[in-house]
């Protein structure tokens, strides 16, 4: 097993414990692999063949134009962000001789998971003058204690109940003669380079300090968090920068978008004009007309990166019998004919001519009958902009944990599915 691409994986999480910070790498990969930077209020982009990119927020839309006369899209769509807990904007404050943070649940958080780990928190701040600042206190700044099992005796009978409100409220000191909010306020203007008074407004959000690791007895395991979905945004862009030749007539794209877990109604996430935007701006600017570059969207077509669900062999029955993906196994095809995917018979048709000329299995998953099923950015993608749209993840365990689980095997091939796509 090549475990340079899983290492890899895991350097790329560990640096990215935001949103912000997933796309800041992005940017850099990227930018050090000859991409050039567009700038979304620009007028004119002057595109000739090369290798551009957009960001806009925590989302980046990357492609490669290999010539002035592109007939499609081959795209890859992943997100940045991942369930965690954020700071609301008037955050701290004291009680019973602590100082605590008020949080917001982000997404589909798996509570129990953020409790007694050491945190530290990241993200960016804005300045009096408009300017944004990345902020990393990489250090274990807070906690959140469980209840010992000496006040709360039936906990293991009867499960843990957390309420997101008073319960999820991490401890970050002992309270003292100070005013909690100008303390955090100095505490992250520090970290921001910045003044104190000059700090406006921040999107924060607390992190597990763990380090990703290859664990297991033989190496053979990932141990991260925001594994859903940043393994996606990783071998996306591993794809991307590897794609040099290829079908001069396809445009190889990738967009990591913003705020999908929680429903991509942004600016910056899936169900926002980002992707959009940018493939008709460059479209438009190649000289096609708006008849054209509708027709190179109907017969284009993105695979959905997103994390699959492993079975799990304590839970084998949560799955459906004849569609289990196993760890190790390669990449895994969801289908859900209620349309949470978007994979279609041809869209999988598709994907698995590529994988098969590149011998690269695929596995299948489907959710038992009986229990519902969770969504991608495929959909949304599907009915905004009529691209097929086949959506593929790695198998893991643990998802929407704070700390996550997947196959080191799983990742290379994941990678080379999406660069055999994008290559046409």
């Amino acid at each position: 097993m090549d475990a340079a691409p899983a290492r890899d994986l895991c350097r790329f999480i560990d640096a990215s414990p935001s949103p912000a910070h997933a796309a800041e790498q992005l940017v850099q990969a990227l930018t050090a692999a000859g991409f050039r930077a567009l700038a979304p209020t620009a007028p004119e982009w002057g595109l000739e063949p090369g290798r551009w990119l957009v960001r806009s927020g925590a989302s980046v839309v990357a492609f490669v134009l290999r010539s002035r006369a592109p007939r499609r899209f081959h795209l890859v769509g992943a997100h940045t962000d991942s369930p965690h807990l954020r700071l609301k904007p008037r955050a701290a404050y004291a009680c019973e001789g602590c100082r605590q943070l008020g949080v917001e649940i982000y997404g589909g958080v798996l509570l129990n998971s953020w409790l007694d780990r050491d945190l530290g928190l990241a993200g960016t701040v804005f300045d009096r003058n408009g300017r944004e600042h990345l902020v990393r206190l990489h250090r274990p700044l807070a906690r959140v204690p469980q209840l010992a099992i000496h006040l709360d005796r039936q906990v293991n009978e009867n499960g843990l109940k957390l309420n997101a409100q008073t319960h999820l409220a991490p401890i970050w000191g002992l309270a003292g003669s100070g005013e909690p909010a100008e303390q955090l306020n100095a505490l992250v203007a520090e970290a921001a380079g910045i003044r104190a008074d000059d700090l406006l407004a921040h999107d924060l959000s607390l992190y597990d300090l763990t380090p990703s690791v290859l664990g297991g007895a033989d190496g053979d395991l990932i141990f991260a968090p925001r594994l859903d979905n940043l393994a996606s945004c990783h071998a996306g862009l591993r794809a991307l920068i590897d794609t040099t030749e290829g079908d001069e007539s396809i445009v190889p794209v990738l967009a990591c978008f913003d705020h999908e877990e929680v429903g991509s109604q942004s600016a910056t996430g899936a169900d926002g004009p980002l992707l959009a935007n940018v493939l008709e701006r460059l479209a438009l600017e190649l000289g096609l007309s708006r008849s054209a570059y509708l027709a190179a969207l109907a017969g284009s077509l993105m695979i959905s990166a997103d994390m699959a669900h492993a079975v799990h062999p304590n839970y084998a029955d949560r799955h459906e019998p004849r569609h289990k993906p196993l760890l190790g196994q390669g990449p895994v095809l969801k289908s859900n004919h209620n349309q949470r995917y978007a994979t279609s018979a041809a869209s999988a048709a598709a994907i698995r001519r590529t994988a098969a000329a590149a011998s690269i299995p695929l596995q299948d998953f489907v959710a038992r009958t009986d229990l519902g099923c969770g969504s991608t950015i495929g959909p949304i993608t599907a009915a905004n902009l009529g691209i097929a749209v086949a959506d593929v993840g790695t198998p893991m365990l643990s998802m929407h944990s704070a700390r996550e689980c997947a196959a080191s095997a799983d990742h290379a091939p994941f990678i080379a599915l999406m660069r055999a796509h994008l290559r046409g």
